[in-house]
C-alpha cells in the first residue's frame, strides 16, 4: 500500500517539511498534490510530477518534479508554489494565533484524469502554524499607539523589534508572530486605516512613531538600549526616517522601500521634509489587465527633489537593505543603491545591501507565498508585485535567515556591531 509520510505534522511556516512516497511501483509516475483553504474560503493548491526509483520511492528532499507548477529539486515546492483557484487572491494569515493552515497533501496515480477526478492512492494533512506555543498577543492601544505586540515564551528580556507594512494599511501581524516565534519581541504597528487611526496616509508624523519605541523600551520584557525595525515598502521608507531621526534604532531592515519621501510629506518636531509627488498619470495596465505603477514614483535623481532625500548617513544603527530585481512596484533596487552610494560619499559604512535576482516585491518569511498580482484595496485594478515564482521562493527563504542573524547581531548587547 503507498505510503505518504509529511514531517513534522506540525511546525511553523517558515520550517521545512520532509516529504516522502514509498511502496509505488519502480519507476511510476505520480501526481503530488497540496491544498488549503484561507481564511477567506479560497483554495490554493500546487502540483508536481515525480517519477518514482527503483526502489518506488520519491524523496522530494532528493527528487525533482517534471513538471507542473514547477521543475527542479525543491523540497518545498509544494507549499511555496500554491496558486488560488480564484483570480488575484492573495494568502495572507489573519488569526496568526488560533488556527494554522491545514495543508492536504495527495499522492494521485499517474492516469489520464484530472486530480479533481481520480481518488488519491495516499494522503496526509500538516499544520503550519504562525506562532510557537507560548507566544503572547498584546493587542496595543496605548496612547496614539495601535497594533498587536507579540512576546516569546519564557521570561525575557528579548531583543524588540517593530513591524511595519505598506500601503494596504490596516494591521498585519504574521510577519511579527513569527519573528515572536524566533525570540524577539515584535510590535505589528498600524500606522493608518486601522481603529481610530486616519483612513489615508496624509502627513507621516514620525513622533506617532517615536512614541511606539519608547512605549517598548520601557516594557519589563524588552532589553535596550535600543531597538530594530523590519519594513517592507511605504514601512520601509518610514523605517529609514526614523533609523535616521530616532536615537534608538540600532538596526533597521529596509524590503523593497525607497531612499526619499514620497506622496505624504514626513515631520519630525520642527522638521518637515517635502514629499515627491506621485506620477499617476504614469501607471498603466498591462497587457493582462494589471496595473503597474512602477513608473509613477518620481526620479530621485532629480534636482529639484533633493530635499526629499533621505540622509541615510546620519543613521546612528545598522541599515540592511533587501531588494527584488524584479520588483514592479518601486525600482527599488536602484533606491538601494543611491543611499549605498549616499553612505560612500559620506564614508559611512554601517550599511549593506541583499539583491536578489528575480524576486518581486512583496519578499516575505517563506510561509508566505510567491504573489505575482492580486486586489489591493486602494485601486481598481489588480496590482502587479512581479517577480519569477522560484527565483523569488529561493529568496523567501535566504533573505528570512540573513534578517533574524541582523537583528540577533545588532539588537544582543553582547554581541558586535559590525555589520
Amino acid at each position: 500500500m503507498v505510503k505518504l509520510t509529511a514531517t513534522p505534522k506540525s511546525s511553523l511556516v517558515d520550517e521545512p517539511v520532509k516529504i516522502c512516497i514509498t511502496d509505488l511501483e519502480p519507476s511510476h509516475l505520480v501526481t503530488v498534490q497540496a491544498s488549503l483553504t484561507d481564511e477567506k474560503g479560497v483554495l490554493f493548491q500546487a502540483r508536481a510530477f515525480y517519477w518514482a526509483d527503483q526502489n518506488g520511492e520519491v524523496d522530494l528532499e532528493r527528487d525533482a518534479a517534471t513538471g507542473g507548477d514547477y521543475s527542479g529539486v525543491h523540497p518545498m515546492g509544494l507549499f511555496w508554489f500554491l496558486k488560488p483557484e480564484k483570480p488575484f487572491a492573495r494568502l495572507m494569515k489573519r488569526d496568526v494565533m488560533n488556527t494554522p493552515y491545514v495543508v492536504c497533501l495527495d499522492v494521485f496515480g499517474h492516469q489520464m484524469l484530472l486530480p479533481s477526478q481520480e481518488q488519491p492512492i495516499a494522503s496526509q494533512t500538516v499544520e503550519r502554524w504562525y506562532a510557537s506555543p507560548g507566544v503572547q498577543r498584546v493587542p496595543i492601544r496605548h496612547g496614539r499607539i495601535r497594533g498587536a505586540l507579540f512576546l516569546p515564551a519564557g521570561q525575557g528580556p528579548f531583543p524588540a523589534v517593530i513591524d511595519l507594512f505598506g500601503g494596504l494599511g490596516g494591521l498585519t501581524e504574521f510577519r511579527a508572530s513569527l519573528l515572536a516565534s524566533r525570540g524577539f519581541a515584535a510590535l505589528a504597528l498600524a500606522y493608518f486605516a486601522y481603529e481610530d487611526l486616519p483612513n489615508f496616509l496624509g502627513v507621516v508624523d514620525l513622533e506617532y512613531f517615536e512614541e511606539a519605541v519608547k512605549f517598548l523600551l520601557k516594557h519589563p520584557k524588552i532589553c535596550g538600549p535600543g531597538i530594530g525595525i523590519v519594513a517592507t515598502c511605504k514601512g520601509a521608507e518610514i523605517a529609514l526616517a526614523m533609523s535616521i531621526f530616532l536615537p534608538q534604532i540600532r538596526a533597521t531592515v529596509c524590503i523593497n522601500g525607497t531612499n526619499a519621501i514620497h506622496g505624504s510629506m514626513l515631520c519630525y518636531r520642527d522638521i518637515c521634509i517635502p514629499h515627491i509627488p506621485y506620477k499617476l498619470e504614469c501607471m498603466k495596465l498591462s497587457d493582462q489587465g494589471l496595473l503597474d505603477i512602477y513608473n509613477a514614483f518620481g526620479d530621485t535623481r532629480a534636482e529639484k527633489y533633493q530635499g526629499s532625500i533621505l540622509p541615510v548617513e546620519k543613521a546612528q544603527g545598522k541599515i540592511l537593505f533587501i531588494v527584488g530585481e524584479s520588483d514592479r512596484n518601486y525600482n527599488s533596487k536602484a533606491y538601494a543603491l543611491e543611499a549605498m552610494e549616499r553612505m560612500r560619499k559620506y564614508k559611512k559604512t554601517h550599511c549593506a545591501l541583499l539583491s536578489y535576482p528575480g524576486a518581486g516585491h512583496l519578499i516575505e518569511p517563506p510561509g508566505s507565498l510567491f504573489c505575482y498580482h492580486s486586489w489591493s484595496p486602494f485601486f481598481p485594478r489588480p496590482l502587479l508585485w512581479g517577480g519569477e515564482a522560484q527565483a523569488h521562493a529561493a529568496a523567501q527563504a535566504h533573505s528570512w535567515r540573513e534578517i533574524q542573524n541582523f537583528l540577533q547581531l545588532h539588537l544582543n548587547p553582547t554581541t558586535s556591531s559590525k555589520l
